[in-house]
């Protein structure tokens, strides 16, 4: 099958479409939207960090207009959502949950032969939570006989918890302060959800058509990462298999040397238009995860530097990418002090992008958003590297 052969700016469109970022409220909007996002994405991203709102929640706000997090929490409770760890930790909609079952089956046969101690730890475990219900790691006692030796020297019971979970046994869900709750699948997967075991050719395209869904256009390697369980090179077979089918299109960037790209057929001839809105993204958002993407099609070089030592970093601890339209503008180093109610912009850096006044009216308006957002009636810039612009969003902030 030929190549089709895509402008730099016709990829930017697809990829911003199939993230959701191509115009404000592309699911509609209220709960019902969340879930639609969810369906389409297949996979929102968690993090813990609360510099700003979480990962998720903010990622779930730049596509369903007044998101509120009540909205998700209810999807969770109603049984419609479920939290696995594939390739990060995510939320994903239990009509996929079939899809999960290869990835803990994986887990539980990479991690080798255990002894009879931790088959039997876990195994107490097991029995308590069937007994008492959703537990916490807290609420099992501290069976530690050395002193820790550092973040990820976990004591034995939180071993045994992290290995049920990833194999299956357990779920989880969270609690008013986002900390685990372990729980057995019995009282969180809905009865009439499907539980059959996929095979590695159902399950490799089952990863395959999800992710293209949600990166619009997309390399083999990312598509191997979300299914990196798959054996061998399975992966690229069944593409080249689909591509043959006629279920996935080879393209190429005009004026781009790349490895081999896939699109979905519904994008050939598709007219997209971008509404030009401001989107202030996650550092974990769909269209930020695999910085290669964003150097390739987007000309932005991005890293979160939270996990950078502070000498080291450029931009601020949380700097979080900002996108006009198919251009990212600025990073905006950010915290919400919630105590002052007060968003803090440590660092707004931009790029060397001209912005005219009708760019920086977007921007203090996506600013002014973000901050209700997060439970803030002000915003205060501190430093930019341009002080025009920072004058200039200051009066439209006021």
């Amino acid at each position: 099958m030929d190549t089709i052969l895509l402008t730099p700016p016709q990829a930017r469109k697809i990829i911003l479409h199939a993230a959701g970022l191509a115009r404000k409220a592309p699911f509609g909007k209220g709960p019902e939207a969340v879930y639609q996002l969810l369906e389409h994405l297949g996979f929102v991203q968690i993090d813990t960090n609360y510099t700003v709102e979480r990962a998720h929640h903010h990622a779930i706000y730049n596509r369903v207009p007044d998101y509120q997090p009540a909205w998700l929490e209810g999807l969770l409770a109603e049984g419609r959502v479920f939290e696995f760890f594939t390739s990060d930790a995510g939320y994903m909609p239990m009509a996929n949950y079939r899809f999960s079952l290869p990835v803990k089956a994986g887990f539980a046969t990479s991690r080798g032969m255990l002894t009879p101690a931790e088959e039997n730890l876990m195994q107490k475990v097991l029995d308590r939570i069937g007994r008492e219900g959703p537990l916490m790691v807290k609420d099992f006692e501290n069976d530690r006989r050395e002193a820790s030796s550092g973040w990820w020297d976990w004591r034995p019971s939180k071993v045994a918890l992290e290995r049920l979970y990833m194999d299956g046994r357990l779920m989880v869900t969270r609690n008013a302060d986002f900390h685990r709750l372990y729980d057995l699948p019995r009282n969180l997967v809905p009865q009439d959800t499907d539980t059959t075991l996929p095979d590695p050719v159902a399950f490799a395209r089952h990863v395959i058509l999800r992710e293209m869904q949600a990166l619009g256009i997309a390399y083999a390697k990312e598509l191997a990462w979300r299914a990196h369980h798959v054996k061998g090179n399975l992966v690229k077979q069944e593409l080249e298999k689909m591509v043959a089918e006629g279920l996935l299109l080879r393209v190429a960037i005009e004026g781009m040397k790349t490895a081999p790209l896939y699109m979905l057929p519904a994008y050939k001839g598709k007219k997209i238009t971008l509404s030009g809105d401001a989107f202030i993204l996650s550092p974990f958002d769909v269209l930020n995860v695999f910085r290669h993407r964003l150097r390739d099609f987007f000309d932005f070089d991005y890293q979160i530097e939270c996990f950078v030592p502070a000498a080291k970093r450029k931009y601020g601890y949380f700097s979080l990418p900002v996108l006009i339209g198919d251009t990212f503008v600025a990073r905006m180093d950010s915290k919400a002090d919630r105590k002052q109610h007060c968003l803090l912009i440590h660092n707004l850096h931009f790029e060397a992008v001209p912005l005219d006044d009708a760019a920086l009216g977007k921007l203090a308006d996506a600013i002014k958003a973000f901050a209700r957002f997060n439970q803030c009636d002000a915003v205060m810039i501190t430093k930019s590297n341009k002080k025009q612009y920072q004058q200039a969003l200051k009066k439209l902030l006021a």
